[in-house]
């Protein structure tokens, strides 16, 4: 893979933005509200996982097989985290909170810096991340630059702070979430609310 493939541009593009929201985040912010069941920390440790996931999975060949694509990763997923239960998944974002330490800011930057670089020299192999789910990289990329930018209007809207991705990276976190619609058979609603004909039901989402 070369800096021209849209999957690493963009993957880079909201690394950086999340990296740069996250520095403009103030000592107060740290222990504030984040989403749901965790604090501000806990947040960002849980979207800084998007960057430490990419660094720990390019480590992990996957065997032949049948792969998934980015929607399918999502459908899977759905299954993995039904069966570890909201408790399993609560703690491990509060872990990721603490491993950022005592300057989680300079924890991020190091991450999206080490994230960067082994995409470059990655290529596009296939890899084996949760689960045991087989995914090529430039797949995996796409379900990331989603967790990233979900997770950064999160960061955002909990602290008030100004977030603003690219267009492309936008762009590629609202296509993926009309593709997992449609492959989970909700893409008649989504379609309509984004048409104006319907409005979504309260607490409606993809993932």
């Amino acid at each position: 893979m070369t800096v021209s493939d849209p999957s690493m541009t963009v993957f880079g593009s909201a690394a950086r933005s999340f990296e740069q929201l996250v520095h403009g985040l103030g000592t107060a912010d740290w222990d504030g509200p984040g989403l749901g069941d965790w604090d501000l920390r806990a947040l960002v440790g849980h979207t800084s996982r998007s960057l430490v996931t990419v660094i720990d999975y390019l480590k992990q060949p996957a065997p032949d097989g049948a792969l998934v694509d980015a929607p399918g990763y999502y459908l899977a997923v759905r299954d993995i985290s039904t069966a570890a239960g909201a408790a399993a998944i609560t703690e491990r974002g509060r872990q990721a909170g603490r491993d950022l330490g005592d300057d989680p800011a300079g924890a991020v930057s190091a991450l999206v810096a080490t994230a960067l670089s082994d995409v470059q020299e990655a290529g596009d192999p296939a890899i084996t991340v949760i689960g045991g789910i087989g995914i090529r990289l430039s797949e995996y990329l796409q379900t990331r630059i989603f967790e990233l930018v979900v997770h950064g209007l999160d960061i955002a809207r909990a602290t008030g702070r100004e977030y603003q991705p690219s267009e492309e990276v936008l762009e590629a976190a609202t296509v993926l979430a009309a593709r997992i619609a449609t492959r989970a058979g909700r893409g008649r609603p989504v379609l309509l609310g984004l048409t104006g004909r319907a409005r979504l039901a309260d607490g409606f989402s993809v993932v």
